[in-house]
This record gives C-alpha cells, structure tokens and sequence, in this order.
C-alpha cells in the first residue's frame, strides 16, 4: 500500500491577530487579547502581560538552518500558520486530510485564561476561540478540521456547559491538562472535574491531552541542557499521566470516557502498562488495605475503607478501552505495535512546530508502516482518527493536492 492521506491529530494554530478583537463584545477589546507593534517586534497584550509568539512555534516552510526560538511576527510567518484558507493549501500540499489544532496564545489547555484574573473576560475568550475553530475553520471546510474546544479550567460547571454547547455545533474534543494539579487545580482523583468528565462522555467528546498542557515540563535538573531537555519531557510527562488515569478509577466511573495522549509518542506505553501490571502483582496485599504516602519519611497513611481502583482490573483492556497514543515520528513504537494495539495508535504532524514531518508527512510515513497490514497502516493513518473522535473526514478524490 501507498500510504496517500493522512489525518493529522496534532496540529496547532497561530491565532489571527484580530480574533479576539473580533469577536469579543466592544467594552472587553481594550482588555483582551490583541497584538502589539513596537517597532520591529510585535506582541500579545491581555490584562497586565506581554506575550510572544516564538519562532520555533511557526517555522513551516523554512529550512532547519533557518529555525529560531527567538520571537516572530505574522510577516515572518507563512500565512498557512494563521489564515484559514491557507492553512487548508498547505493540508492539501501536505496530503493532511483533516486535521485537529490546539491553540499558540492561550497555550495548550487555555493556561492563560485561567492564570487571568478576570473570570468574566477569560470565559469569553474561551469561547470566541472555540466560535472561531467551530465557524471559520470546522463549518467553513466541511471534513478538513476535527473541532477540539478549550473550557474554564477554573469552572466545572461552566466548563460542562461549553461542551454542551460546543457539541450542539459539532465540537469533537476539549483540550485538557495533562497536570491540573501544576496549574493549582485539583487533581483528577476527586469530584471536582466530575462534571466535566460526565459532560464529555454524554457528548462522545475525546480528552485530549498536549504534552506540556501542565506548563510543567519535566526536567532533571534546572540546567539540564536544552536538547536532553526535549528529548527527555514528552514521554517523561505523557507516561505520568497515563499512569494516573489508569489508576483513577474514572474509566470505571465514566466507562464512555476516551483520552488521547497528544504529541507524547508511543513507544514507551508498552513497558509503563507491563510496569504497571507488575506493581499491581506485587503490591496488591497491602494496597488493598493502606493508602501511603511514598516521600521521605515513608509516611503511612490511613488504613482504607474503599478503594478507587479495582486490583481485579485488566490494564492492557483498560488502556484499549478508553486510551489513544499520537505520534510524529517513532519508529520503535510501532515496531511495538502488536502490544499498543493498532486500534490505539493516531498519526500526527506538529504543523508549523519545529517537530512537525510537514509536508513530506506521507513519504516518511509510508516508509514507516510500510511491513504492516494495509489495513493496519489506513487504521494508523485515517481510521482511528476518524472513530475515536466520530468524525467523517473530506473525500480524497474531492480535494486534489496543490
């Protein structure tokens, strides 16, 4: 098989420079978010910050010499990285079928909204973002975007109704921490994003998950250089949180809840779900009757009268249940595939980031899956995308590459 299309799960967006002035009702646009020119640098300004849009976050159409984390402007940005319409030649010139965007200003998860002080304003931020990926982009190219939505982190109950709301027009995802507990949020171990997890699971809507989506990259040491640093954080990150979802008890308590793990590759997920079935092995005697507290002092907590997850359970099902690995480039997963699963595995290309495979996403992808089943390979490439998050992507024959 000749691998030809693609469904990207994994893009990103640099937000229209306007499109929260546009959006947002008149008295707030002085305090949104807008763009500002300082002779040759330029800006995000909301509230009392200053934020730039880094060049290692837009660099589609450059050469790798040419690469630079230093700020960018929209003139040094190829317009795909912004616009609509060119966004959508660039798919078609990269073979990408459809494609999901997580947001560039807000950050992952709309950290930035939630570090605001005005709840009043963040929300409707939240939901001019959501308005925009859902009207120009979803409905304005039927079949070429998967509309993944940001919510209040700091409201539950407005957070279920946005998905609510959002679902009604075609909302597919939210965007999630991976930590909420490193943005000073509760933990996904108590009933505080209950209404949010019910509120996916009524509306089919996937939790997916942007390494650093917890503004805490993992890192060794405060000097760990830079590139052991990038080498190092996506699994380190993405491994934790799949491990505290699995030990959850909230696949149980919400047994329609799918998660996907975005940009965290897949090849270490097959010793973390051996590494956890060993734990639950050896240690379920005393688990079952102890939580404790494993820091210095080997502290020992209270003896249990309930526990939130069952030692009876079947990780590996549990994983296949209600987990999705992305990937960009990684070759040792899927020579590991037959232990993920090939149900569980989505292809993605980073579109404009510095990782990003675009365009050439198929040439390098073909290579890559070329030993497996075609079936198989259109799983990884089309498929799974297209199941997990119940979304009927364009025809190939009617878009013709550029």
């Amino acid at each position: 098989m000749s691998l030809s299309w693609f469904i990207s799960v994994d893009d990103h967006l640099i937000e229209p420079a306007l499109l929260w002035q546009e959006r947002l009702p008149e008295r707030w646009r002085e305090t949104g978010p807008r763009i500002v020119r300082e002779g040759t640098s330029e800006f995000w300004v909301y509230e009392d910050r200053q934020i730039v849009t880094t060049g290692l976050n837009a660099v589609a159409g450059k050469k790798r010499e040419e690469f630079s984390p230093e700020p960018i402007t929209y003139q040094d940005m190829r317009p795909g990285c912004y616009d609509p319409a060119a966004r959508v030649a660039d798919m078609n010139q990269g073979f990408v079928l459809a494609s999901m965007l997580f947001p560039s200003f807000p950050r992952y998860c709309g950290q930035v909204f939630h570090e605001a002080r005005d709840r009043e304003l963040g929300l409707l931020c939240v939901r001019a973002w959501n308005d925009f990926i859902l009207e120009e982009l979803a409905q304005a190219f039927p079949g070429r975007f998967i509309p993944m939505m940001l919510i209040p982190l700091w409201d539950p109950a407005a957070a279920a109704a946005e998905i609510e709301r959002t679902a009604a027009s075609g909302a597919k995802s939210i965007a999630f921490s991976e930590n909420p507990t490193k943005l000073g949020l509760p933990s996904i171990h108590t009933d505080y994003w209950h209404p949010v997890f019910r509120a996916c699971e009524e509306a089919g809507l996937v939790i997916s998950m942007h390494v650093g989506s917890s503004s805490n990259l993992i890192r060794t040491s405060d000097d760990m250089p830079t590139l052991a640093f990038m080498a190092y954080s996506a699994a380190a990150n993405q491994a934790g949180t799949l491990l505290d979802w699995l030990f959850s008890g909230n696949f149980t308590r919400f047994p329609g809840l799918k998660i996907a793990l975005s940009e965290g590759s897949i090849g270490w997920i097959p010793y973390f779900l051996e590494r956890a079935e060993q734990v639950i092995d050896k240690q379920r005697f005393w688990a079952s009757r102890f939580d404790i507290t494993m820091n210095a002092s080997h502290q020992r907590g209270e003896q249990k009268t309930a526990s939130r997850f069952d030692l009876d359970t079947d990780i590996r099902r549990l994983f296949a249940d209600h987990v999705y690995g992305t990937f960009i480039e990684d070759q040792a997963g899927l020579r590991l595939l037959d232990i993920i699963g090939e149900d569980n595995v989505m292809l993605e290309c980073d579109y404009p980031h510095s990782d990003s495979t675009w365009p050439d996403t198929v040439a390098m992808a073909s290579k890559w899956l070329d030993h497996l089943p075609e079936a198989t390979q259109y799983k990884i490439a089309v498929g799974n995308a297209a199941r997990v998050y119940n979304f009927t992507p364009a025809e190939p024959a009617t878009i013709g590459a550029s």
